[in-house]
């Protein structure tokens, strides 16, 4: 599995541009561990014992691309005296102590600068021998320090540990301007101690605040993503161990592991595919939204599709009546005429996803029939248990349903999806038994990671993870070479996605209720539907 051809990372920030001259402007990043209210020390130490996040402290100020650097750590001076004296400097890293006191002194030399501002500190840093030498600077604490360079313009990207408890402090951050840094990872919860946190890593996307995209403002739900585009494009700059960690690496080594590996089968299509058994991937739903960025995938589509599953249509036409065309290939009549459906009106789909979700067990008659009160409502059922036995073991939603396979233009793909409720989350398992990872996957994810996200909107939870298990993970031939583009584009920061809070029934929401903020993907990729 070629993995390190999908990640590649250059000198960008790292105070050179590439021909071993200076650049004139030096860049850092922020490492800090701070609580939901944005509280870092109590008493000039830290008010938690977190190994966990003590070795990330290390491993991310400490490794380097290029072995021949090191990296830079900017610290104030309680900072440094904070340090206990057997541990100082910090081994592996230029320390960097900011002072603007005469009289402090260090009793080595070694491997230690002082510096009485983080401006100062960053022009030295700029120039030779250390534009040459050190390859990353990131700024350490303490509080003064942090605060002037939390959301400063020099500061390209804050690694935060993001403890999920309120511990007394004395020192506190403002928050970070989420206007102008935007998610790029986020670890899956863990607990040390009795303290649950998790790892976060926020990018900067524009130079400058935004004010109408302050995710704590007031929104208008319009269903649009919003306009403003990345200032920023190229996040490179990113300590390697933080930037493979985006999620959309999962999708790119898996697609790219089946065109190198995969097996060659026939189809029911006759077009051929490149195919792997039991894969999968996991998404963390709880900072970001998994809408793939190395293509734009069309998110009004996702989202008009999803609310037709839920209103158990079985109609394509009702899709078309809104620009939606991506049924349109298998409610056609020459489609349902090729499968032995020569009797249903063209754009009658038969009982798919929608109706098995609302109407599981009604005879299905036609699209044009109204089945309410008939079969068994699984998505009702999914959120009554939700809400009254969350620890319900049953919490399921298919759409497989045998005696009515013949009966559908197309037997599900995404076929089966459990749900999971701990600590005030909501999770997803979904097995897709079919899974066409350049046309359908992309959609597949974004529309239960939607689903997950409504499901819990509407019974008060927070969305946690979206797990998604492959049967035959496959690449048409005829889309091999559009995924080897796609795999030359480097991810960016995924979207956040925002509802409206107005809206608590599921069956309540349309379109214009969701918003996406932050979603600046590469271009369009033309791929054919293998029908």
């Amino acid at each position: 599995m070629a993995n390190d051809s999908l990640i590649s990372t250059n000198g960008h920030g790292n105070g050179n541009n590439g021909s071993g001259q200076p650049n004139p402007q030096r860049t850092y990043q922020v490492v800090v561990a701070a609580t939901r209210e944005m509280g870092i020390g109590k008493d000039g130490k830290l008010p938690w014992n977190l190994p966990t996040d003590l070795k990330f402290f290390k491993d991310i100020t400490t490794n380097t691309s290029d072995p021949g650097k090191k990296n830079a750590i900017l610290m104030g001076r309680k900072t440094w005296e904070s340090i206990p004296v057997e541990k100082r400097p910090l081994p592996g890293r230029l320390n960097v102590v900011l002072t603007r006191s005469g009289s402090f002194d260090i009793a080595t030399a070694e491997n230690v600068l002082i510096c009485g501002s983080l401006v100062s500190a960053l022009e030295l840093l700029a120039a030779p021998p250390y534009c040459l030498s050190i390859e990353k600077v990131f700024v350490i604490g303490g509080g003064q320090i942090l605060r002037e360079a939390l959301n400063a313009p020099s500061c390209d990207a804050i690694h935060i540990t993001e403890i999920e408890a309120s511990i007394e402090c004395d020192t506190f951050l403002p928050t970070v301007d989420s206007s102008v840094f935007q998610p790029w990872h986020s670890s899956f919860p863990v607990v040390e101690n009795n303290i649950r946190y998790s790892f976060t890593t926020l990018v900067r996307v524009r130079s400058s605040a935004v004010e109408s995209l302050r995710q704590n403002g007031d929104l208008v739900f319009d269903g649009n993503s919003d306009s403003t585009k990345f200032e920023v494009k190229n996040f490179s700059f990113l300590p390697k161990m933080i930037f493979e960690r985006h999620e959309e690496y999962m999708y790119l080594r898996l697609v790219q592991e089946i065109i190198s590996d995969g097996t060659l089968k026939d189809d029911r299509t006759g077009t051929g595919t490149l195919s792997k058994f039991g894969c999968q991937m996991r998404f963390n739903l709880r900072r970001s939204f998994p809408l793939l960025t190395t293509k734009k995938v069309f998110w009004r589509g996702v989202v008009e599709e999803l609310l037709w599953f839920i209103s158990g249509s079985t109609s394509a036409k009702v899709l078309q009546e809104k620009g939606i065309h991506i049924w349109d290939g298998n409610a056609s009549r020459d489609y349902l005429d090729g499968i032995g459906l020569t009797d249903r009106e063209e754009g009658d789909l038969g009982p798919v996803y929608g109706f098995q979700w609302r109407h599981f067990g009604a005879r299905y008659t036609d699209m044009h029939d109204d089945y309410s009160g008939q079969g068994f409502d699984q998505l009702l059922d999914v959120i009554h248990k939700i809400k009254n036995n969350p620890d319900d073991r049953r919490i399921i939603l298919s759409a497989w349903n045998p005696s009515d396979l013949k009966l559908m233009a197309l037997p599900p793909c995404h076929m089966f999806a459990q749900f999971y409720v701990a600590n005030g989350e909501l999770s997803c398992q979904m097995y897709q038994r079919s899974a066409d990872m350049g046309l359908g996957v992309p959609f597949n994810i974004a529309s239960y990671a939607l689903l997950t996200c409504m499901i819990a909107h509407v019974c008060d939870l927070i969305p946690g993870d979206f797990i998604h298990v492959f049967g035959d993970a496959h690449v048409y031939r005829t889309h091999v070479r559009p995924l080897q583009e796609q795999l030359q584009n480097p991810p960016r920061p995924f979207p956040i996605l925002r509802i409206n809070p107005e809206k608590k029934k599921i069956d309540s929401f349309v379109a214009g209720d969701f918003k996406l903020i932050g979603y600046d993907p590469h271009q369009k990729i033309e791929m054919k539907m293998a029908v």
